[in-house]
């Protein structure tokens, strides 16, 4: 079971909180010779593969890591363009990991902002007054649950469809947001989490809840 991340959006539709809590496992990792007998592209920042599937590696897919270092969007991890680096024969032989493109900040910022208006079109839709909205989206791959508190504040965790226990994390994350962020005399309502404790907390609520798939009474 696995729970990939949590956002957790304002009442106006910001996200002010997010974490990646699962680490996919790569697609495919492969060691070139020069020369390289894939056609990769630059677009978005990032260096996708334009053509030539093999070995587990798919059109689409981005250069995720260069001899076990993680690269930054079009760069590695010493500032050099992939691009470029890749293009030169004296970089070779060469270990490049593939996998799906990660999201950025920018557009995780976007997704927060598009659900928060998904969720309050859900609201309206419903034939009786007073819905909760959106509470679980599913797919074949991952359940989003969403929890929303009287104050507006929604918490997302986006999870195995198969992970149980979801409604009450939901709950202790609420139960962690209120001890460790709200009662911070630093943190200002709305405003982006960035407390050591929230974050320490979180991160043993995920642990115990992969683990035991749920939370007991008073946990």
């Amino acid at each position: 079971m696995a729970i990939f991340s949590v956002y957790v959006v304002n009442k106006a539709g910001g996200l002010i909180y997010q974490l990646d809590s699962y680490a996919p496992r790569a697609e495919a990792e492969k060691t070139f010779s020069y020369p390289l007998d894939l056609l990769l592209k630059l677009h978005d920042e990032r260096v996708l593969v334009a053509f030539g599937q093999r070995d587990g590696i798919r059109v689409g897919h981005a250069v995720l890591a260069i001899n076990g270092m993680d690269v930054n969007g079009k760069y590695t991890a010493d500032g050099k363009e992939v691009l470029e680096y890749l293009g030169n024969s004296a970089n070779y032989p060469v270990s490049i990991r593939f996998g799906r493109p990660r999201l950025t900040s920018n557009e995780k910022l976007m997704l927060a902002s598009m659900f928060h208006s998904l969720f309050a079109i859900g609201s309206q839709l419903s034939p009786e007054q007073g819905s909760s909205g959106i509470e679980m989206l599913e797919t074949d791959t991952f359940k989003l649950h969403c929890f929303q508190t009287l104050t507006g504040i929604k918490f997302v965790v986006l999870a195995d469809p198969r992970q149980a226990g979801i409604d009450s994390l939901l709950r202790k994350i609420y139960e962690i947001y209120s001890d460790f962020a709200l009662k911070n005399p630093f943190y200002s309502l709305e405003m982006p989490i960035r407390c050591e404790l929230f974050d320490q907390n979180l991160k043993l609520a995920l642990e115990v809840a992969e683990k035991a798939g749920t939370f007991g009474p008073g946990s």
